[in-house]
């Protein structure tokens, strides 16, 4: 073999619908017992356990809110809150709750009494039953909780659903109250405390007032104020400021008006001071006299003595006009230095009006501070004051939202427990999953062989046949018997297995006591047989041998006693009612020649047998328990295993092999015995089949041709020429 090639692994097998169903076929016992067992079970119980009715109380639960939104109450809703209703499971499923539905209805003497001989329960046990009879449920997408009670009087199931629907609704509104008296008492606490702090705060502050002489207008501290320092460093603030901008005015105008030609003066001031009449008259009357004098020159010389006259008035008015520009230049520049001498004044004054301000502000911050304490506190009583009226009126809001009960309870009309189709059908479904699962592990706990798959990939040998359960002795039911078949295909594939003809001594062996070894040699050597070849059966089982009860043949001599020389072979051989097939029976086995199949006598006997007879078959011990088996299977040239279906485990029957081939036996293949037709299908085709058909078949055969009789005539008479060829001695 090439060493670079690898031995390919087999295929790992996978498992078909099919094999589960086998399994369940074969198990199918186990599955019905159980399945009866708890459906029994189930239906026994469900008509012993006493009726119970249940009755549904249903409450919408919503957050701590009053009916109509209250002073304190937020303009929007508050979020959604995953674990609200979980919450609220717990509460009504508290001692809180419970109890006072246990005191209401005087359920500890009732149960007491019902329960306990007589005597009152106590809390605890009366809470534990009580739980268990009450169930809590929310509706899918709702603020609603429906509450279930069973009991076995339903008057007092829906009392019961009632009276703690009822309980949960007045702890709410009670522990609504309750915090919000709470609240308000802490409120009013808090309240009267900051009043005393007002109180002190406020002497504290006219104290500092008259210690530091700062004259407050609004020394309660109810609004802003500003002291005398301050105001007046305001005013002479906006004095400073007008004084400044009247000096700055003035003294721009006089700076321009001394820029401004000689000539142009009287114009710009005239311009610049409208205000002045007495300027604006003589301009007035400058310009009426120059227009005149225009007007006669046009008629008379400049020597004319009204021209000379009007002449003489523009220069007195020039005159005039120039003398009051000179005083109104004078004028401006005194007002300049009277408005600089006012703006120092001013500055002078507010500079030290600030710096007194400064000194008060720095002396009185001791007062303001207190001061700005005692409007914080004021501020802060009045919020606590608003806050203490809100809660006192929304204290004596309704609150019957927060728990509303939208369906009371009602007496139960039918009982709800036990429910006895439900309980029936899950006995059903429970059965049949707990009987399939029972048979599934059995089998999976079997480690026999169960298929013929299983035999030659554990043994590595084939499966040369099948035999079915119930097999009796073929020479008594004739060639026709529905079991005949199973055997000829044993036959047929025993000869086609054979690598040479001249191998026709055959030893059945198997690894435990009662898979059918004698049977499978009884009926195969008759198969053999019933095809016209000389055999021999010999029953080389010195432990147990038993084939010639089965033949109902004596036993007083046989192999042992040729192969201690005391017959001879054919005193030891037997006919039996089929004239093809003898027998050599065991015979009685002395204690002191144990190991006589070892003996060379047992080896020619072997070799003489082979000449004598077409086919030889040993029948032979388990395996395991002595080594009988293991010797024939060394001495003779085919070994023919025997596995009983579902008898022993796997590794029995392959170290059944192994003892085999280590001895030198020529192992031919494996015979499957024993297999229950009626429970595993998957082995119908393999000797079912032939029983119906040889059933179906029997009267079709009975009316066969006379050409045909002559010619099985023929052809037996042709096969007994053929096996006289050979002497029976």
């Amino acid at each position: 073999m090439d060493a670079t090639k690898v031995a390919t692994p087999p295929p790992e097998t996978k498992l078909h619908f099919l094999d589960y169903w086998r399994i369940i076929r074969i198990r199918k016992t186990v599955i019905l017992a159980v399945f009866f067992l708890v459906v029994l079970t189930a239906t026994l119980v469900t008509y012993m356990l006493p009726q119970r009715y249940a009755s549904t109380a249903r409450i919408k639960v919503e957050r701590d809110i009053t009916d109509i939104r209250g002073l304190t109450d937020p303009l929007y809703s508050p979020g959604y809150d995953p674990y609200f209703i979980e919450t609220e499971f717990e509460v009504i499923n508290s001692e809180l709750i419970l109890t006072n539905v246990i005191h209401d209805l005087n359920l500890m003497v009732k149960w007491g009494a019902k329960y306990a001989g007589g005597e009152p329960l106590k809390m605890q046990e009366a809470l534990m039953l009580l739980r268990s009879r009450m169930d809590l449920r929310p509706r899918r997408n709702t603020s609603i909780i429906e509450i279930r009670v069973v009991s076995e009087d339903a008057q007092e199931a829906a009392d019961i659903a009632n009276a703690i629907a009822l309980s949960y609704q007045q702890h709410r509104i009670e522990q609504r109250k309750q915090l919000s008296m709470g609240g308000i008492a802490v409120l009013v606490e808090r309240l009267e405390e900051h009043q005393r702090r007002i109180d002190e705060t406020q002497k504290e502050l006219d104290r500092l007032r008259r210690e530091l002489e700062i004259s407050d207008v609004d020394a309660a501290g109810t609004g802003p104020s500003l002291l005398l320092e301050a105001e007046t460093v305001r005013r002479l603030e906006a004095l400073r400021i007008e004084a400044k901008s009247q000096y700055e005015a003035e003294a721009k105008l006089l700076e321009q008006l001394k820029s401004v030609p000689r000539e142009e003066l009287p114009q710009v001031l005239s311009a610049a001071m409208r205000d002045d009449p007495q300027l604006t008259e003589l301009a007035q009357s400058l310009n009426l006299a120059e227009q005149t004098l225009i007007q006669l020159r046009r008629d008379y010389a400049d020597e004319h003595p009204t021209v000379v006259t009007v002449k003489r008035q523009i220069e007195d008015l020039k005159r005039k006009i120039n003398n009051r520009v000179d005083g109104l230049i004078r004028g401006l520049e005194v007002r300049v230095a009277s408005l600089k001498e006012r703006l120092d004044s001013i500055v002078a004054e507010f500079e030290d009006a600030r710096r007194k301000d400064i000194e008060k502000v720095e002396k009185s911050r001791p007062y303001f501070e207190k001061k700005r304490e005692l409007e914080n506190l004021i501020a802060f009583q009045r919020l606590l004051e608003n806050k203490l009226k809100a809660e006192k009126i929304d204290v004596d809001l309704p609150k019957t939202a927060m728990v509303t009960i939208v369906e009371r309870a009602e007496p139960g009309l039918r009982p709800v427990q036990p429910n006895k189709t439900l309980n029936i059908m899950l006995g059903v479904i429970i059965g049949l999953v707990v009987g399939v699962g029972l048979a599934f592990f059995i089998e999976y706990l079997d480690t026999s062989v169960k298929t013929i798959d299983d035999v030659e990939r554990a043994l590595g040998a084939p499966v040369l046949g099948v035999i079915p359960q119930n097999v009796g002795l073929l020479l008594e039911e004739g060639a026709e018997s529905p079991h005949a078949e199973a055997y000829r295909v044993l036959r047929t594939n025993l000869l086609f297995s054979r690598k040479d003809e001249r191998l026709n001594t055959l030893v059945v062996v198997s690894a435990g006591a009662g898979e059918g070894k004698t049977t499978t040699v009884l009926n195969l050597a008759t198969v053999f047989a019933q095809s016209n070849q000389r055999v021999l059966i010999v029953d080389s089982d010195l432990r147990r041998p038993a084939i010639h009860k089965r033949l109902k043949v004596s036993n007083a001599i046989g192999l042992t006693n040729y192969l201690l020389r005391q017959n001879k072979l054919e005193e030891v051989i037997q006919t039996t009612q089929l004239p093809t097939l003898d027998f050599m029976p065991s015979g009685k086995l002395p204690s002191s020649s144990l190991g006589i199949l070892s003996s060379a006598a047992m080896r020619d006997l072997i070799n003489e047998l082979k000449q004598r007879y077409d086919f030889v078959f040993f029948d032979s011990p388990p395996i395991m328990g002595v080594s009988d088996a293991s010797i024939l299977a060394s001495e003779v040239d085919l070994t023919l295993q025997v596995i009983q279906y579902r008898r022993y485990p796997q590794p029995m029957n392959i170290r059944a092999k192994q003892l085999i081939e280590k001895v030198g036996g020529n192992l031919i293949g494996i015979v499957l015995n024993n297999i229950n037709l009626s429970q595993d299908e998957s082995y119908y085709y393999y000797s079912g089949y032939y029983h119906d058909y040889y059933y179906r078949s029997e009267d079709s055969e009975k009316i066969g041709s006379d050409k045909d009789k002559e010619k099985a005539g023929k052809t037996a008479s042709a096969d007994t020429a053929r096996v006289e060829i050979k002497s029976k001695y």
